[in-house]
């Protein structure tokens, strides 16, 4: 089901005052079990109202084909789209915490068009030399962030899409890496892959033969 639409309101209250341009920033994957983190990072113009605005949504609410028919309008359509992705080996070197903000640092340095605010879900990035805020639920409030969640997890997905094929048997394809029981038995049973998250409780537990 389609709720909590995002709105532009905080965009164009930063246009309001001579702040622009405005990227909207989120990421995917942050509590998963394997895989990488990555963080969608979007520049556009807020708002010039396009109708497939209507159908953003934070990208928890939409189904695999909703987020990547809006991912190819949003690539198409907006001013600089880019991603940062950061592998399951330096998560678990420097925590997933200090990884989600490298990853999100990785993606509005990419971008092509560097902006003057920064709209971010939840988060703050104290090494980022730019104007910008941290908000609570923000996917669900920003249509900036919301076009951010799309890209972080259509961009993530693919990539484990492309882990399932590199190491079959443990169903990436289907639980993107996150904590289902079907993983967790399939962990259990294989072992842990070159590409999980070893320094996560459940998969040191699984690996351990504690669970």
């Amino acid at each position: 089901m389609l709720r909590c639409r995002p709105t532009t309101e905080r965009e164009r209250r930063l246009l309001d005052d001579g702040v622009w341009p405005v990227a909207g920033v989120d990421e995917a994957g942050r509590g998963a079990l394997a895989g990488p983190v990555v963080a969608g990072a979007v520049v556009a113009e807020w708002c010039t109202r396009q109708p497939w605005h209507d159908e953003v949504r934070d990208s928890k609410q939409l189904s695999a084909p909703q987020r990547e028919r809006l991912f190819e309008r949003i690539t198409a359509e907006s001013t600089a789209v880019a991603a940062g992705i950061v592998s399951s080996n330096i998560i678990d070197r420097i925590g997933i915490a200090a990884a989600t903000r490298r990853a999100m640092l990785e993606a509005l340095q990419s971008l092509a068009v560097q902006p003057g605010y920064v709209l971010i879900d939840w988060l703050t990035l104290p090494r980022l030399r730019l104007r910008q805020e941290g908000i609570p639920k923000g996917d669900a409030l920003c249509l900036s962030i919301a076009c951010a969640s799309i890209v972080a997890k259509v961009t993530r997905d693919r990539l484990m899409d492309e882990l399932d094929a590199r190491y079959p048997g443990y169903g990436f394809g289907a639980h993107k890496g996150y904590g289902t029981e079907e993983h967790l038995h399939r962990l259990a049973t294989q072992g842990a892959s070159p590409v999980h998250r070893v320094s996560f409780r459940p998969v040191r537990l699984v690996v351990g033969g504690l669970l």
